[in-house]
This record gives C-alpha cells, structure tokens and sequence, in this order.
C-alpha cells in the first residue's frame, strides 16, 4: 500500500466565483478522496479567524469549569444535547464492537444542533430535533458557538454541492435529503485535571467509530491524537494542517455509494506525557441529513457484479441505533460491515 496521506484540497472555487476548470478540479480531487481515504483537509473555506478564535475560546470557559457544574448540563442521552461527562460514552458499541473497558472514552463534550422550531412547515419534530440548553455559567457561550455553527454549516453544504457533482446526481440531489437535516456541532475537551481516572495502557480518548451522517466538517487543535485506518489496515496519526479544516464522510455517504465512498474509521488516543494528558481540543459539525429520509444505494453504484450492500434504512433509524450504542451501551447488531473492520484495525 502506498503510504498514507490525507489531501489539500482548496474548494474556494465553490465558496465564491469560480471558473468552471477550476470547479472541475475542485470535484475530481474531492472524489478521488471519498474513493480512497474517506477524508480530506480543506482550505478555502471562508471562515474567518476571529470566527474560529471566539469559538475557541467559548470552549475554554465552559469547559474550565468545575464539573459539578457542567453536570447541570446533562440531557438524556437520545436528544443528543448538552454535556457529557468525560467516561460516560464509548463509541465502539455504536458499531457493534465491544471497547477494551466499559464506557471508556475519556473526553468530555457539549452538543448544540438545529431544534426542530427552524423547520416550520417539514415533518422535524423535538423527538429528532430536541431544543438545545445552553449554559449561563460562563459568559459569550451561546453567541460564539451559534456563530461558528453557522459557518460550519455553510461549508457543508457547500460540500454537498461539490459531492453532487461528483457522484453524477442533479445538483438539487442533496436538497431532497437534508431540507431538514439532523445537525450537530459536538464540542470536545480530551484534557481533565489528573486524579480524576487512573491513567493506564488501557485508557482510550474516543474509541473506534465510523461518523453517522453524511459529512463531518472538523475544526481541531493541531495536537495528536487523531488516528484514522488507512485500507492495509494501519492506524494513521492525522492532525490539521494551518489553517484546514478536517473533512470526512459517515455511514449515509458510503450507503449511498454502496461502499464507494469511504465512511472511514477513526479514532482519538490521547498523548500521554508524564502521566498527564495534553490538552486537545476540537469541534465536530455533524449534516446528517433528513430524519426521515431514506438512504439506500444509488442505482448507478449498484449492478449485477456489485450488489446493494445496505438495505433501505432512514437517517432516524440509523442515528437511533448508532446512538444507542454509544451512549446506552447496546451494541449496534446491525453494523456488521464497520464491525468487521474494526476488528481488522485491532488485529
């Protein structure tokens, strides 16, 4: 195998003019990444520093709190909103996997999404699309996370743009899918004062998981951790480049796609440095499209030679069942594709 590499690629052609060569070139290269690695860094995107610096800090000052008081955040875990305490979750269970300890993920998060109030006239409803709370502990939450979302939504959909070109669909192809789409921004701290966990050979920053949606847009601390499986079945170390955002496609891509397009598996293996671990942060922006749209292979990407390898599913169920798993600790049994290869990433 070729060593392991995760793509530039700059889409400022579709965040404002372009010329058609240009475009052209912007959808060759972002193909030739879902076919291969499953991610890609972005640059070009438009969102301005002073947007990510604000975001960056809202992090610092909810997170430095005591946790006593970011445990007044805690929601049930399937409206998927608000805080979860570091332990509290382990993603491989959302692939059917059982993680080397129970609940073992040790980072702590804050999620915010769309409530199903933005969607006036769609079938959204508070069972897919819950309120969001957020925190009055500290000061200039609510208005630099809701900015930062903002952006972040407009540079995936501006990669959904990019991916309809590319897979050959109408350009409103995606518009059908995601009018209402379940959106997440989940916030993540991997850095805890010492004593609050045994550090250990066994300890596991975000377990093994492919993303639940269509398209990941995540902006990261340039700090290892970051692991992704390359197809030889190797663990990757992957950070941002200056500047990039880290991209990657979840599960409804590669349904769509009947595999094509890779819903990569990756993890977060916190460094360990004199029995401390260092501080990484990032900010996950989740488009996973309609609740109840249903996902199913593409017909061009299925023939006689190539069969469906997934049957019809919609966003909801899939969600609900990866969730599931990784918050309620019921393995996922219907993932036996990601299963097999995180099985594979292990050995």
């Amino acid at each position: 195998m070729p060593d392991f590499r995760v793509p530039t690629i700059d889409i400022s052609a579709w965040v404002g003019p372009g010329s058609p060569d240009a475009r052209a070139a912007v959808v060759a290269a972002v193909d030739h990444a879902c076919r291969t690695v499953g991610f890609m860094q972005i640059v070009g995107h438009g969102i301005p520093n002073v947007v990510i610096d604000d975001l960056t800090g809202a992090l610092d000052g909810f997170f430095s709190l005591p946790l006593e008081t970011k445990k007044k955040y805690v929601r049930p875990a399937s409206e998927n909103r608000g805080y979860s305490p570091p332990k509290s979750e382990s993603l491989s269970y959302s692939l059917g996997v059982d993680p080397v300890t129970r609940m073992n993920d040790f980072f702590e998060a804050f999620n915010v999404g769309t409530s199903w109030r933005e969607y006036p006239g769609t079938t959204a409803s508070a069972t897919d699309y819950a309120e969001n709370t957020w925190p009055d502990a500290t000061t200039g939450f609510e208005r630099a996370v809701s900015e930062y979302y903002d952006e972040a939504r407009r540079v995936a959909q501006t990669l959904t743009r990019v991916f309809a070109a590319a897979l050959r669909v109408p350009d409103d192809f995606f518009d059908d899918i995601t009018g209402h789409s379940i959106d997440v921004l989940r916030m993540n701290n991997y850095a805890l004062p010492p004593g609050f966990i045994e550090l250990g050979a066994e300890l596991t920053g975000m377990g093994e998981h492919t993303d639940f949606g269509l398209v990941t847009v995540l902006w990261g601390d340039r700090v290892a951790g970051l692991q992704v499986l390359g197809q030889d079945g190797s663990w990757n170390d992957v950070s941002p480049a200056e500047g990039a955002l880290l991209v990657n496609l979840g599960d409804v891509a590669a349904r769509l796609t009947n595999d094509k397009w890779l819903s990569t598996l990756h993890r977060v293996k916190p460094p360990v440095i004199d029995g401390t671990i260092e501080r990484r942060r990032s900010a996950a922006f989740f488009h996973d499209g309609d609740a109840d749209a249903v996902i199913a292979p593409l017909p061009h990407f299925v023939s006689d030679h190539a069969p469906a390898l997934y049957d019809p599913v919609t966003v909801r169920e899939h969600i609900t069942a990866k969730l599931a798993g990784s918050r309620a600790g019921r393995k996922n049994v219907g993932a036996t594709r990601e299963a097999a290869r995180v099985a594979a990433g292990r050995g």
